[in-house]
């Protein structure tokens, strides 16, 4: 049997035995059982139970689930009718509605776990429970979850454990997931005074002074590579009107994610009738929020001029390339843009930075002629391998095809996904990437670049897509050597990708302790009394002078108070400035990683080694 198989059978017999030691520790009468399938790292069940799980109940759980397994009981397979199931299951309201939610013709099985236990399955199942004696498992945790996902249904209580083949595994495991909550951006950010989160806006962060910092240090180096490779920076409307994603196809294709904001013909004359809003205003309501009432702007329902806050910066670019003629001469045009960009999801869906609804991403869109693709996208495959490289992180790509819903003409797409299944042969050989069948964007195949993090977990970061589609929808042109005007072809292209998914990846990696030039403050100072002030200051602006970041502590309080506060934002550098470096020009430097604190050095000497870890984007921070 295949591993992956195994797991399957293994982890989906194992919800069995959980749900029959749950029946027996809180007894029979008392338990409702829903459904439990196998999840990644292991499987879950729903209860509806007279009490709620508590942390204390996971021992006795997993007791008595080994205590089932040392029976070594049978299991048993049974095909029974309908009328039969609802009889068996007269007890078990969930079990009911599964049953009556079936098609008429279907076949009904069960599995008895002994004799005292049955559930409703289609399987495949172990045979009897001694094999799955050798593997390991650990309850993990008891949350609340509604029956088939509707919160307007029961609210049940869901037990996970943790499930695998073999007791080291397991271990692994488990420490995985601990070193994960030690790195998790969620904590961490807050904790070091990144970013926060608030209900007034979901899915949207506040970027703090710390974090804004670090986020300018991530879109500087992006400019500055870019600049290098020829692209020029623009900067287009958030909001656009619903006649520009109907040219782009955007609006038939991602409307469900795109935020509305509805036309309006202006505000309210003083003669005209003030909108019922005001009228349902308190007495007291204050005096700014009556007038605002006062001033809401009436819906245009006449003409429709929606607007929409744009979701993805493609249409921005057709624009501004349309704005003039073009020649051959001129191509490629790179024009790259970090607009803030809004997606709409499901609450459920939003996960710390990892899915927000307003991004920024290190976007460009450049307008090629065929002849220019292979060696374009080579040169974006170079700017991949730099900025990865800086972070030490790798990646793999994959390569996705034309989807069902795609757009324009199939010759089109299939010089499209030729084009790019070369370039991709050429870099990592036939069969050294993956092939996504029918993942492509409507508007063209693509390449996406997936990251593995420090944890092995991998996150799609960069995109490639090759796009024949946009320029013809917008009838975009340029003069061709023999002066006819032809088609561009556009590489729509980011290699972060989402900036916030990506920090928030980075500080999974560094775990908070970033490198020198990424970190918010890359130097902290501690004057250790009011009378080393002056000295500080004049260093502080002498590194600020010299393009580094640092903050210092002139409050008359402890030092070793000042260095805690600096040790938890982890700052690269920490300098104690007393009598002693004062008196000789020195400063003494606590570098974060090392128990030795460095004595001595000239105040110069420290400056150049900051400009030159800032400038070398070195990943470790020297000490000389």
């Amino acid at each position: 049997m295949e591993r992956e198989e195994f797991l399957q059978v293994y982890r989906h017999s194992l919800a069995h035995v959980l749900a029959k030691a749950v029946v027996e520790v809180f007894g029979k009468e008392n338990v409702q059982y829903a459904i439990g399938p196998q999840i990644e790292d292991g499987l879950y069940y729903d209860f509806v139970l007279p009490r709620p799980v508590t942390e204390e109940d996971y021992k006795v759980i997993e007791d008595k689930m080994n205590e089932i397994l040392k029976r070594k009981e049978d299991w048993r397979r049974e095909e029974i009718p309908r009328d039969e199931a609802l009889s068996l299951f007269k007890n078990q309201k969930y079990k009911v509605e599964i049953i009556q939610d079936l098609p008429e013709d279907a076949v009904i099985s069960i599995y008895y776990t002994g004799d005292d236990f049955v559930d409703l399955c289609r399987g495949p199942h172990i045979e009897n429970s001694k094999e799955l004696l050798s593997t390991a498992f650990k309850v993990k945790s008891a949350s609340s979850a509604y029956w088939r996902g509707d919160q307007k249904r029961d609210s049940m209580q869901r037990i996970y454990v943790y499930a695998f083949p073999s007791k080291d595994e397991l271990k692994a495991h488990i420490n995985m997931i601990k070193e994960a909550m030690e790195r998790d951006h969620k904590k961490l950010g807050p904790k070091q005074e990144l970013f926060m989160f608030n209900e007034t806006a979901p899915g949207m962060p506040y970027w703090l002074p710390r974090g804004w910092k670090m986020y300018q240090a991530l879109l500087k180096f992006s400019r500055e590579i870019q600049e290098k490779h020829g692209y020029q920076e623009i900067s287009a409307p958030l909001i656009n009107n619903k006649k520009l994603w109907l040219i782009s196809g955007h609006w038939a294709h991602y409307v469900n994610n795109m935020f509305m904001v509805p036309g309006f013909d202006g505000f309210l004359k003083a003669d005209a009738e003030v909108p019922n809003v005001a009228e349902t205003l308190d007495d007291d309501a204050p005096v700014h929020i009556s007038r605002l009432a006062a001033m809401t702007p009436l819906y245009n329902r006449e003409n429709d001029d929606t607007m929409a806050a744009k979701p993805m910066n493609c249409p921005n670019a057709m624009m501004t390339y349309k704005r003039t003629n073009h020649s051959y001469k001129e191509l490629p045009i790179r024009y790259s843009e970090y607009d803030v960009l809004h997606r709409k999801e499901k609450s459920g869906q939003l996960n710390g930075l990892f899915r927000v609804q307003e991004f920024r991403q290190d976007d460009d869109h450049t307008f090629v002629m065929e002849s220019q693709i292979e060696s374009e996208i080579e040169d974006i495959m170079n700017i991949a391998d730099e900025i990865y490289g800086t972070f030490g992180v790798t990646y793999r790509a994959e390569f996705s095809t034309r989807p069902e819903d795609y757009m324009g003409d199939i010759e089109v797409w299939n010089r499209a996904e030729a084009a790019l299944k070369k370039i991709l042969d050429k870099k990592y050989g036939e069969g050294g990437y993956e092939i996504n069948e029918g993942d492509g964007a409507f508007y063209g195949p693509k390449i996406d670049l997936q990251i593995k993090d420090a944890l092995g977990r991998e996150w799609q970061c960069g995109t490639i897509q090759l796009d024949f589609q946009l320029p013809h929808n917008f009838g975009l042109t340029y003069q061709d050597s023999d002066g006819n005007m032809v088609q561009p072809v556009v590489i729509h292209r980011a290699i972060y990708g989402s900036l916030e998914r990506f920090i928030g990846i980075i500080i999974e990696n560094y775990k908070g302790a970033f490198p020198f030039w990424l970190s918010p403050y890359q130097v902290g100072l501690v004057p250790i009394r009011v009378e080393h002030n002056e000295f500080t200051k004049a260093l502080e602006e002498k590194l600020k002078a010299a393009g580094i970041r640092v903050e210092a502590d002139y409050a008359d309080k402890n030092m070793n108070e000042k260095i805690k506060t600096y040790k938890t934002l982890k700052d690269p550098y920490i300098v104690v400035i007393g009598d002693k470096e004062v008196a000789e020009g020195t400063v003494s430097v606590t570098v974060r990683g090392l128990k030795e604190q460095i004595h001595g050095m000239k105040v110069d000497d420290f400056v150049k080694l900051c400009v030159k870890m800032e400038e070398s984007k070195a990943g470790e921070l020297a000490t000389e």
